[in-house]
């Protein structure tokens, strides 16, 4: 509002200034009619514009009237308004002035309140450390004790005096005794449920091992008699005859017995054993002493073995490996050691 009235005061001093300005304009021209009287030009024309001229300037000084007065209404209602709104600030502040003043009785009212609220906490805290210590019952275990029909406090303190008689008479009691037996008990109760479940447990597993130990021994007796089929079918298709078969001690337990695995190929038995990586736990010490009890059943036995270890094929009298010397093609190399051992002596006996 404070704004508008500035804008309507400074246009009105515009219109003010600006009828000013026609006056003086009004005069001038005045002037110069009675200037060109007394000249006694005789210049109609200009004398009709110059009569033309302060009728505009009249006119605008009528519209500047009339914008005046408008401008004056409309200021008078701004301060009508401007008048109203202080009323209603002066009444807010009033307002304003009385919550505050509130708020500081209310918040007086808060503190003193908490004041007592603290005072009952701690009077209430000591009641119940009282009951604990007194009578080792807590507040939720006294409210199971209250009786409606206790109202006389005199009454309550001489029931209490005689009941605290009546256990002085009983002389020395175990007071932990309840709280012992309930932890003996617990404790009792949980082993007792430990145990149980140990045993259901136990029980569990032996049923689970046994249908376990019945049926791999049930698959296991299948597999073999359908691997034994099939190794002699194969036997004889890569060999053209001869026998192959895999035998197992039956007078053994069938999950622990040594399986044998019997190669005859046709008019010329050649026993031999597959070993695949066997020793590859093994550390470089062990892997020589297989090595070299290996090598010593080689008289009468042949040993394919397939390994990574370096003791072992030092003990070897052929190796065979797979390389790719370029990509894509893979290429066989075998290296003859006995033969090279055969040379090493041969050249050593002809320099001796």
């Amino acid at each position: 509002m404070r704004i508008e009235f500035s804008e309507i005061s400074q246009k009105g001093s515009f219109i003010e200034e600006s009828i000013k300005r026609a006056l003086r304009e009004i005069g001038r021209l005045k002037e110069s009619i009675l200037e060109l009287e007394d000249n006694k030009v005789d210049s109609t024309r200009e004398i009709e514009a110059k009569n033309k001229e302060i009728s505009d300037i009249t006119e605008l000084i009528k519209t500047a009237d009339r914008q005046i007065e408008e401008y004056a209404l409309e200021l008078a209602e701004l301060k009508k308004r401007r008048d109203e709104m202080s009323e209603s600030v002066k009444s807010f502040f009033t307002s304003r002035e009385e919550c505050q003043a509130r708020l500081v009785e209310l918040e007086k009212e808060r503190f003193r309140l908490s004041q007592n609220m603290d005072r009952f906490q701690g009077t209430r805290d000591s009641r119940i450390d009282y009951m604990w210590n007194e009578y080792e019952i807590t507040l939720s275990q006294a409210a199971e004790f209250k009786d409606d029909a206790l109202t006389d406090e005199n009454d309550m303190k001489k029931t209490v005096g005689e009941l605290k008689n009546d256990i002085r008479r009983l002389g020395d009691v175990n007071v932990n005794a309840i709280e012992d037996y309930r932890e003996v008990s617990e404790r009792y109760e949980f082993l007792k449920g430990q145990h149980d479940d140990l045993i259901n447990a136990r029980d569990k597993l032996i049923s689970v091992i046994e249908e376990l130990d019945t049926d791999m021994r049930t698959r296991f007796s299948e597999k073999l008699e359908e691997i034994k089929a099939e190794f002699a079918n194969v036997f004889r298709q890569l060999f053209g005859g001869g026998k192959g078969t895999i035998e197992i001690d039956e007078e053994a337990d069938i999950l622990e017995a040594d399986i044998s695995i019997i190669s005859q190929p046709p008019g010329k038995p050649s026993p031999f054993c597959l070993l695949d990586e066997i020793e590859a736990a093994l550390d470089d010490s062990n892997v020589d002493r297989f090595a070299k009890y290996l090598h010593n059943l080689t008289k009468n036995t042949q040993f394919i073995v397939i390994t990574h270890r370096r003791g072992t094929m030092a003990s070897a009298d052929r190796l065979y490996g797979i390389t790719m010397q370029e990509k894509g093609v893979s290429a066989l190399v075998s290296v003859d050691l006995i033969e090279n051992q055969l040379d090493a002596e041969e050249k050593k006996t002809k320099q001796d």
